[in-house]
């Protein structure tokens, strides 16, 4: 009788920190997820690493961990040779993560959108013309994250903006220069219908308006480009470099004006 009893407590207390442990891991998600709205990349991460030792393989979790990453990697600094290194496998280690949460769940557009953010990232520290796989892999998975159509109007209206950018940048090069490296898929014309539709999506976010403002002066598109610089004046601070986007778009605005008169 004493044996059954110990065995059935054993059990309950079993079920309830299987339960708890569940619980804590979405809590600190949660918590992660509101340092990462504070700009706290360090507390957030934090958090998601102890949600993931509590549900490792959770691909919602692993996800997470790349973003913060990629947060944090993106603040550090690049003036020595050793700063430069550390930040760039800082960025390899959020690839690992970001690939982690695409093999777990390959039918979710915010695994591919996280892993394209990073490698968009190694690229553009490699030089996009030195890292020619690693572009494509980024262009493939912007298009995979907008074929699912899931995660939200955020998600997919950043896919449409990493797809966009990555066109623009691509034609920073002339198009018979590119085109025997593999490159010749970028277009001007892409890249803005991209940043349409992210401005489409969730029309109050600087950087869509400043991106599209940039393609349309690579357009000669002055009065567009107005149009879309004023706008980044009028949205609201939401993003950790908002501010950066606004003193640019100003800095774009006078030597437009310049432009247009």
């Amino acid at each position: 009788m004493r044996t059954s009893t110990f065995f059935l407590v054993l059990c309950c207390t079993f079920f309830f920190f299987s339960n708890y442990h569940a619980q804590t891991a979405e809590e600190l998600i949660k918590e992660g997820d509101n340092y990462n709205k504070e700009f706290e990349h360090e507390k957030s991460l934090e958090a998601y690493f102890l949600a993931d030792s509590l549900q490792p393989g959770n691909w919602e979790i692993l996800w997470r961990i790349s973003r913060a990453m990629v947060d944090i990697a993106s603040k550090m600094p690049e003036e020595t040779d050793k700063e430069e290194d550390a930040k760039y496998n800082k960025y390899l280690e959020a690839l690992v993560y970001a690939d982690s949460a695409v093999i777990l769940a390959e039918d979710q557009s915010v695994t591919y959108l996280r892993r394209a953010i990073v490698n968009g990232r190694i690229a553009l520290f490699e030089g996009v013309f030195s890292a020619i796989g690693t572009v494509d892999d980024v262009k493939e998975d912007c298009e995979r994250a907008i074929q699912l159509n899931n995660g939200g109007d955020y998600v997919q209206a950043l896919s449409h903006f990493v797809l966009g950018r990555t066109h623009a940048k691509v034609c920073e090069k002339a198009y018979l220069v590119r085109l025997p490296l593999g490159l010749g898929w970028g277009d001007m014309e892409v890249a803005i219908r991209e940043f349409q539709f992210a401005i489409k999506l969730k029309p109050n976010y600087r950087m869509f308006y400043l991106y599209l403002a940039k393609a349309y002066i690579e357009e000669d598109e002055y009065e567009l480009a107005k149009e879309n610089l004023l706008m980044v004046e009028q949205c609201p601070f939401i993003l950790e470099d908002d501010e950066e986007y606004l003193t640019e778009a100003k800095q774009l605005l006078i030597e437009v004006n310049e432009e247009v008169e």
